[in-house]
């Protein structure tokens, strides 16, 4: 099982106690989280620890290290285990019933380097994952601390569709957050806090090709689902749509945007450990550009 060649060099430590009032929204995206987890290392590097985090899919995934102060945490679990069966294999498959095997995450691999509870359930701290009902075809918001299991409500937002049973959470249930609503931008706009940072797990300039959705799947979906068909079947344009809105309220300096300095070129289910790394090193030099930016914004 190959591992990452600079795996020593990933940072590591812990964040400091302080909070920024703001709100923190992360994108998903698959494996391109490992942009985000880059980008987040080096905030917690700088001080820059937001007070409300709100993530989707693998934006919810990558936030909880995060939530726990501890730098290089997901990049570590990911770079040396994508290609270990139980968490990204055929065992994930068998006995999680989708691509990611979340009980061998959080209850294996988590022993290696087990989350810091303590920290991560500092109620100073909020933390969001958002869902899809797929009855409703809805995004749901599940919060930390308000919630009956937020790392249920996580895997429920990094759950693929067409691939991944839905997951149960307390009799309703959830997939992919990222199917509602790619980036919860509306619901960032409605909180009291003014001030919000998005991490794009896309260049600035990318937008998604139009296209049909997978129709023999969808054909099942629309049967059983017919909203979660609707949303799947309109994914492409409400997310451009979406996008536009996010240059917008950055041209007006409503909202700060953190975004790939280029092209994001890997795979949704990239297994180059390699360019999984240098995506990371993307996302962390990025921040580093940025982060006095950041700072001027959060404190304006």
């Amino acid at each position: 099982m190959k591992e990452y060649s600079r795996m020593n060099e990933i940072p590591s430590g812990s964040a400091s106690d302080h909070y920024t009032p703001g709100i923190l929204v992360l994108e998903g995206g698959a494996w391109r989280g490992m942009y985000t987890q880059g980008a987040l290392d080096a905030m917690m590097e700088e001080d820059l620890n937001l007070s409300t985090v709100i993530g989707v899919s693998a934006g919810a995934l990558s936030a909880l290290s995060y939530i726990s102060g501890q730098i290089g945490r997901s990049a570590r679990t990911n770079l040396r285990h994508r290609h270990d069966s139980g968490y990204t294999g055929l065992s994930a498959v068998v006995h999680d019933h989708g691509v990611t095997g979340f009980n061998y995450l959080f209850n294996v691999l988590n022993k290696e380097e087990p989350l810091d509870e303590e920290r991560f359930n500092d109620p100073r701290q909020r933390f969001i994952a958002a869902v899809t009902d797929i009855t409703t075809g809805k995004q749901v918001y599940f919060e930390k601390g308000k919630c009956s299991d937020i790392f249920k409500a996580v895997q429920a937002s990094a759950t693929v569709p067409y691939v991944s049973e839905a997951v149960e959470i307390d009799g309703s249930y959830y997939l992919d957050g990222g199917i509602a609503m790619k980036i919860p931008l509306d619901w960032a706009l409605n909180e009291p806090e003014k001030k919000i940072v998005i991490i794009r797990t896309r260049d600035r300039k990318y937008r998604k090709p139009l296209k049909a959705p997978l129709s023999i799947i969808n054909l099942e979906y629309s049967r059983r689902y017919p909203n979660l068909a609707s949303d799947l079947a309109q994914e492409a344009p409400r997310y451009n749509s979406l996008l536009n809105r996010i240059d917008q309220l950055e041209a007006s300096g409503r909202v700060f945007v953190l975004a790939p300095s280029q092209p994001v070129e890997i795979s949704r289910f990239e297994g180059d450990v390699e360019a999984l790394g240098n995506l990371y090193w993307l996302g962390y030099h990025d921040a580093r550009q940025h982060i006095q930016e950041m700072k001027h914004y959060l404190a304006s």
